[in-house]
């Protein structure tokens, strides 16, 4: 298995093969993956596909836009078969600008859950996390929290974080936002949470937690993945993080709490297109599925998969159905009632 790094420009694009990938023709056994995802996991389970099937794996890391950057600019001649993605967002992105082409997978259909795939088989949900409430344990009870919509409450000012308005995840979730109560709803709930910050929103999803245990915050909106690697982080400091820091999976009275996914799908252009598709089917495994779940703390798509007993410990919750094709539809809108709210 073969992995590069790539940065790509905003004013000139490198456009060149892979590394060990072969030409088109050749007759090589590979899978070339564009990826947006960072874990160990997946190093692992490719290395695991490299040698059940014969078919060497060739991965380019780099943020999601520069992967749509490079797949536009290399076009036809593109050597990536899979683009994968930490957000439906930005895989509605890519196949509205026709760089994805549509997989009729009786595999994929069967495992993945309409929900949580394109409507039309262009992309396909590998993992699956929530975007839940945490808080700490000592400042809140879990009886104070219900819903998203309710961190926007006056009660809450200048207790709250959230990270940057440019972050894919917070504009998944004001999409979703959008898509259940309408616009106005939505930049009302923006403005009532800018309105509630304990600081400008800055860092990451840990930051946010790290924050919260040092007191500058009672609450913030985190991936539940985060969690787990911060009660397992090597550094006892983060660790003690994670300890201090309570889960609360919200609007679970309702329509149930904001999910996304990673996910992917193959390339327009995509030169072993049987094999890319072979490695979609392998991903969606039970086998697979479950090395997901148990290493990066995140829930698998095909039902019936064991998760870690973390997230086990978490409990039950109910998801958010709403189709996350919605999301990529309602990114620029999501995006404007931001700048509207001075969601910075």
């Amino acid at each position: 298995m073969k992995y590069f790094s790539v940065l790509v420009a905003v004013t000139a694009v490198f456009l060149f093969p892979l590394v060990g990938a072969g030409q088109r023709g050749e007759k090589e056994e590979i899978v070339n993956i564009y990826t947006h995802r960072h874990y160990e996991v997946d190093e692992q389970i490719f290395s695991r596909f490299e040698k059940e099937t014969g078919i060497q794996v060739n991965v380019v890391n780099a943020g999601a836009d520069e992967l749509i950057q490079r797949l536009r600019m290399e076009g036809p001649l593109s050597p990536a078969d899979i683009l994968v993605s930490a957000d439906a967002g930005r895989l509605v992105r890519a196949r509205r600008e026709g760089l994805l082409q549509p997989v009729p997978s009786p595999v994929l259909a069967d495992r993945i859950p309409a929900h949580l795939k394109d409507p039309d088989n262009y992309w396909f949900g590998l993992t699956k996390r929530a975007r839940v409430i945490v808080y700490h344990k000592n400042r809140v009870q879990p009886e104070e929290l219900s819903s998203i919509e309710a961190l926007a409450d006056p009660g809450w000012k200048g207790r709250i974080l959230l990270r940057s308005s440019s972050n894919i995840y917070n504009q998944s979730l004001l999409a979703s936002l959008i898509a259940h109560h309408g616009e106005e709803a939505a930049r009302q709930w923006a403005e009532g949470i800018v309105a509630n910050m304990a600081r400008p929103p800055q860092g990451n999803d840990r930051d946010q937690m790290k924050a919260i245990a040092a007191g500058i915050a009672d609450v913030a909106v985190v991936n539940t993945y985060y969690v787990g690697h911060m009660l397992n982080s090597g550094d006892p400091v983060e660790a003690e993080v994670g300890r201090q820091i309570g889960i609360l999976f919200p609007n679970q009275e309702n329509r149930g709490s904001h999910i996304n996914i990673s996910g992917a799908g193959v390339t327009a252009h995509a030169p072993n297109r049987e094999n890319a598709v072979r490695l979609l089917e392998y991903l969606v495994s039970d086998s697979v599925q479950e090395i997901f779940a148990r290493a990066n703390y995140e829930y698998p798509v095909a039902d019936g998969v064991p998760h870690s007993d973390l997230v086990n410990s978490w409990g039950d919750f109910r998801e958010d159905t709403l189709a996350l094709s919605t999301l990529g539809e309602l990114n620029s809108a999501a995006v404007r009632i931001f700048d509207e709210a001075g969601w910075k």
